[in-house]
C-alpha cells in the first residue's frame, strides 16, 4: 500500500503518446449533398459562409462504435501499445448508438480489453476538451496510467435534411488520443479550462430525445447568436490558457481548433498572431464533426509531420449547452 501511494505521488501529468482517426467511407461534396437530399443550396452558398467543401456521412454498417473503435486502434498502433495496456476509455459524443451501454464500453469490448472502465461524456462540440480534462485529472490523481480519449459523432442522424441552414454544416467521424502518465513539468497537458452557461442552451440544441415525446429528433441552431458567443467566449478561453501558463499568443506553435466555421478559426488565429500555415484546418473536408473535430485534425497534423514532439499546441472549442473550453499541450 505504501508503494502504491508513493507511485501515485510521482505522477505529474498526462502526455499524448498516440493519435488516430476514422472517417466514413462516403464523402459528399456540397453539390453532391444538395443533389442527394434535394436541398435548395449551392457550393458557393455553403463555401463562402462556412469554408466547407465536403463532409463524410455514415452508411451501411458504420456506427459511432465502429468509427470510435477504428480511431482508438490506430491510436494504439501509433503509440506502439496494446489494448491490455489501457486502463480506461473515455468517449465524448452526443450521438451514441444506444442510450446504454455507452460507446466507451462497446469500444472497450471491441478492442479486447478485459479490465479497466469506460464512460461517455456529453458536451456537444466541446466534448473532446471536456473528456481530455477528465482523462488528465484521472491520471494526475493516480486513478489510471493510460487512458484512451475519443471524440466521435454521427451527426447525420440528428439533422433535418429539409433545413439547409443546419444540415450542410455537419459531418461524421472519430478521433482518438492515448494519454499516458509521466509527463515532466512543462510537458504534456499543461492546463485545460472548461466553461458552460446553461442559460444559453436554447441557442444550439437537439429537439427531442429519449425521455421526450416531442416527435421528430432534429438539431436546432440560432446561427448568428452562436457565432457571436463563439467569438467572445473562445477568445476568453484562449486568454485564460495563455495567462495560466505565462505565455503570449506568439508562443503558440500550432492551433488545433474545433472545426465549425472557417471565419471563427481565422479570427482566433489573428488574435494569436498565428500565420495561417500554423493553424490546422480540416473543416473544408470534414465539415463540423462536433466532438470528433479536434482529435481528427490533430491526427492529420501529427501524421503528416506538421506537429512534432515538443511543439506547443492550443486547442479550443465551443458547442451546445453552451459549453466551451481550451487546452494547452506540449507534444
Amino acid at each position: 500500500m505504501a508503494q502504491d501511494k508513493q507511485s501515485r505521488n510521482k505522477v505529474t501529468g498526462a502526455r499524448l503518446i498516440g493519435v488516430g482517426s476514422a472517417l466514413p467511407q462516403r464523402a459528399f461534396s456540397n453539390d453532391e449533398l444538395a443533389a442527394e437530399f434535394n436541398l435548395d443550396t449551392s457550393d458557393e452558398w455553403i463555401r463562402t459562409r462556412t469554408g466547407i467543401q465536403q463532409r463524410h456521412i455514415v452508411s451501411g454498417d458504420e456506427t459511432a462504435v465502429s468509427l470510435a473503435h477504428k480511431a482508438a486502434q490506430r491510436a494504439l498502433d501509433h503509440a506502439g501499445k496494446a489494448a491490455s495496456d489501457v486502463d480506461a476509455v473515455i468517449v465524448a459524443t452526443s450521438t451514441p448508438d444506444q442510450v446504454f451501454p455507452s460507446v466507451a464500453v462497446r469500444v472497450q469490448a471491441a478492442l479486447g480489453m478485459e479490465r479497466g472502465f469506460g464512460f461517455d461524456v456529453s458536451a456537444a462540440c466541446s466534448g473532446f476538451v471536456y473528456a481530455l480534462t477528465i482523462g488528465d485529472s484521472m491520471i494526475r490523481s493516480g486513478q489510471a496510467k493510460r487512458i484512451m480519449v475519443i471524440g466521435v459523432e454521427v451527426f447525420s442522424r440528428l439533422l433535418d435534411w429539409e433545413d439547409r441552414s443546419t444540415c450542410v454544416l455537419f459531418g461524421d467521424g472519430a478521433g482518438a488520443v492515448l494519454l499516458e502518465a509521466g509527463a515532466d513539468e512543462g510537458e504534456g497537458i499543461l492546463s485545460t479550462h472548461l466553461h458552460a452557461d446553461g442559460r444559453l442552451g436554447d441557442l444550439l440544441y437537439v429537439d427531442g430525445a429519449v425521455g421526450c415525446t416531442s416527435g421528430k429528433v432534429a438539431l436546432k441552431m440560432h446561427g448568428r447568436e452562436v457565432f457571436r458567443h463563439a467569438v467572445v467566449n473562445l477568445a476568453a478561453a484562449v486568454d485564460e490558457a495563455l495567462e495560466t501558463n505565462g505565455l503570449k499568443g506568439t508562443d503558440i506553435q500550432w492551433m488545433v481548433p474545433h472545426q465549425a466555421n472557417l471565419r471563427i478559426i481565422d479570427g482566433m488565429a489573428k488574435k494569436l498572431s498565428l500565420p495561417s500555415d500554423r493553424v490546422v484546418v480540416t473543416v473544408d473536408r470534414h465539415a463540423n464533426t462536433s466532438a470528433a473535430s479536434i482529435p481528427l485534425a490533430l491526427d492529420e497534423a501529427v501524421r503528416d509531420g506538421r506537429i512534432k514532439q515538443g511543439d506547443l499546441v492550443l486547442m479550443e472549442a465551443l458547442g451546445g449547452g453552451l459549453t466551451w473550453g481550451s487546452a494547452l499541450i506540449r507534444m
